[in-house]
């Protein structure tokens, strides 16, 4: 009998990782219902299920891929045409390999008797929490097709948002790659040339001249070992930051930072919203709904806090006081949510908010971009400046020499 490796959940919340033995896929969900486990992912263990992934083939799937996808099928979903059908069409007709497999197996999920939903925490990449419950509420309550354009919308929304950042980053992402690569190639190649010159003429160099040429040489004959300490480093920083409390200390520096730190708040905030409104308006259970918010946030200061929300409204409290009290959210996205609360119409809210501080989003992106760009060009400019004093700073010494 085949082996299924299995994570999900327990009852009473906890993860657990193991293994069960069934005939197929869909008997070990069975075996885990009955165990009273909800699985975020399923998979038959053993080498050849193993996943083998090569340089531009079987690359995943795309959050464009998955727009595309959500829109068409909430179409066909609308139009009247059975489940089933609509995945085998889908499954057809994708592009992406990695994608027409996931959904052939998802198709095949179905037709032996799962859910939708179910069917698709199989593939908890590709379909995240927040994607997965959406899809549970909309088949519980007859509107799957109301709610993939929902998720088509949100993930749209969230992709735009993903951009603006991106953006705003791309112009110094490439003035400090072009930085990086002068000061290397100066280093090995222009600086080597210039010390031995330099010897040649047998006089004391200027201060910033012997600083140039000692860092050439260091860096020349010591290149590997700077090469793997800034590796080391790199991973060293990256595994501190997977621990609890040095992630927490590092989101709450970032969110103090000046302009970036408004930035990376704006955007939390603008997810919150938009993540919490849409779930709300789904049907999703507002304890489930914060829970998965709180996952989505990017953030472990926020994360801490929607957590902290989550925990005081099961105990008959009202969203915004907590959130409020966290010191996290701007007062006025509490007193909004307070007064969509009071109104009954929180997820209208909640997208109001979430709009708002999309184009706050856009606003601050712009400002920040006009602060790094002469910061990054002076940068840029007094570094290869510095380079080229220190480099004629004898020849200028000699020609005074001889010239008195």
């Amino acid at each position: 009998m085949p082996t299924f490796t299995y994570e999900g959940k327990t009852a009473s919340g906890d993860v657990k990782k193991g293994k069960v033995e069934a005939d197929n896929e869909q008997a070990a969900l069975n075996k885990l219902k009955q165990m009273q486990i909800t699985p975020s992912e399923v998979k038959k263990a053993g080498l050849m299920s193993a996943e083998i992934k090569m340089p531009g083939f079987m690359s995943g799937v795309s959050r464009k891929d998955l727009v595309i996808f959500t829109r068409q099928f909430a179409t066909m979903i609308d139009s009247g045409l059975p489940l089933v059908q609509c995945l085998d069409i889908q499954a057809q007709q994708a592009q992406n390999p990695a994608f027409r497999t996931q959904l052939t197996s998802i198709k095949e999920t179905v037709e032996s008797g799962a859910t939708f939903a179910d069917a698709l925490r199989k593939f908890p990449k590709t379909f995240d929490e927040l994607y997965v419950n959406l899809v549970a509420a909309g088949e519980v309550g007859g509107i799957l097709d109301t709610i993939l354009n929902r998720l088509a919308a949100y993930i749209e929304k969230n992709e735009k948002l993903k951009r603006q950042v991106k953006g705003a980053m791309a112009y110094p992402a490439v003035v400090m790659v072009v930085t990086i690569g002068c000061v290397v190639l100066l280093l090995v190649k222009v600086v080597p040339m210039y010390s031995k010159l330099f010897a040649e003429m047998g006089q004391s160099l200027p201060l910033p001249t012997q600083i140039l040429v000692t860092a050439s040489n260091v860096f020349v004959k010591y290149f590997v070992v700077i090469f793997l300490a800034i590796v080391g480093v790199i991973v060293l920083i990256k595994v501190a930051t997977q621990h609890p409390k040095i992630a927490y200390m590092v989101d709450n520096l970032s969110l103090r930072l000046p302009v970036l730190g408004d930035l990376m708040t704006k955007i939390a905030v603008a997810r919150f919203c938009r993540t919490l409104g849409t779930m709300i308006s789904s049907g999703v259970p507002i304890l489930d709904a914060l829970e998965i918010c709180s996952k989505t946030a990017g953030n472990k200061v926020i994360e801490e806090a929607v957590m902290q929300t989550r925990e005081s409204i099961s105990e008959g409290r009202t969203i915004a006081d907590p959130l409020a009290e966290a010191k996290v959210f701007p007062q006025m996205v509490c007193q909004m949510i307070s007064v969509g609360e009071a109104t009954g119409a929180l997820d209208t809210m909640l997208g109001k908010i979430a709009d708002f501080y999309d184009e706050e989003v856009e606003t601050a992106v712009g400002a920040l971009t006009s602060v790094l760009e002469p910061i990054m060009l002076v940068g840029l400019g007094g570094t290869i400046g510095f380079f080229v004093v220190a480099m004629y700073l004898p020849m200028f010494k000699a020609a005074s020499a001889l010239s008195g």
